[in-house]
């Protein structure tokens, strides 16, 4: 017979395997969201140069059992921040709004018990507009990543959109923005053969040229079904003029949510 440190040694390894491969097999029950664009997407909350300060607000960016990410090998695991981490490139990613967000549909009275929450991060810092159109390698991910993501079962929820800041340096990228946009939400929808997948793009609240207006009202007129519009603007920087910081990641975050829930009450 064994002695007892043995055996409690054996059942917390037998436990462990368990847990692992629950982890490995995903629940089928996963409601998808698709989180693209760029550095304020990915997310750049207590960034500094190239460190990021490490500090998630709880409870609105916590890790949960109900929260999974895609990881960049394609593998379902814990999300935790940074959630791009490892998506958009070799780039510091801190606290976005992907956390807050799913920590908030999880909180909200909408929220199915037992369902669990699939984010997708897909955003890749100092994009334009044109780099996401398909044919691209950034469209190309994209679409692959969220194909995998309903490979185990699920449905998409949204898409949530933040990106244009490269857009308003130039006055071609900023004059075409409105039409990519549309090509964007046209195609990936035939794409994934979800006619009525909603977007939820998020406007400027800064830009890296002179056209932040052109571009933000370019979203704002963006006139497609299912295509919803969550501003930004007036959001504190992390950085005095580009970047949002962590605070207004997790207020984003919940503006996001709110829209998201807003549209679901709207459909029913």
């Amino acid at each position: 017979m064994l002695p007892p440190p043995l055996l409690l040694l054996l059942g917390l390894v037998a436990s462990a395997a368990v847990r692992d491969a629950a982890a490995a097999v995903p629940p089928s029950n996963k409601l998808i969201f698709i989180l693209a664009g760029q550095s304020n997407m990915a997310g750049r909350g207590g960034v500094v140069g190239t460190h990021w300060d490490g500090l998630v607000p709880s409870p609105d960016c916590s890790p949960s059992p109900s929260v999974l990410r895609l990881s960049p090998s394609l593998r379902w695991e814990q999300a935790r921040e940074p959630l791009h981490q490892g998506i958009d490139g070799n780039r510091t990613c801190g606290v976005g709004p992907g956390m807050a967000f799913a920590n908030a549909l999880l909180r909200s009275a909408a929220a199915v018990p037992g369902e669990v929450l699939g984010l997708v991060p897909c955003a890749v810092g100092g994009t334009r507009m044109a780099e996401w159109a398909r044919g691209s390698e950034l469209y190309a991910d994209m679409v692959r990543r969220a194909r995998v993501a309903l490979e185990t079962g699920g449905r998409i929820g949204a898409v949530l959109w933040y990106q244009g800041e490269s857009d308003t340096v130039r006055w071609a990228d900023a004059s075409e923005y409105g039409r990519r946009m549309g090509m964007l939400v046209r195609e990936l929808r035939a794409d994934l053969a979800m006619p009525h997948l909603l977007f939820i793009q998020v406007g400027l609240a800064s830009g890296l040229g002179q056209y932040t207006e052109v571009v933000r009202e370019a979203q704002k007129t963006l006139k497609l079904r299912n295509v919803r519009f969550v501003d930004a603007m007036g959001l504190p920087f992390q950085d005095g003029h580009l970047h949002l910081n962590t605070q207004a990641q997790v207020q984003l975050g919940h503006m996001l949510a709110q829209s998201y829930l807003n549209y679901g009450t709207s459909t029913h």
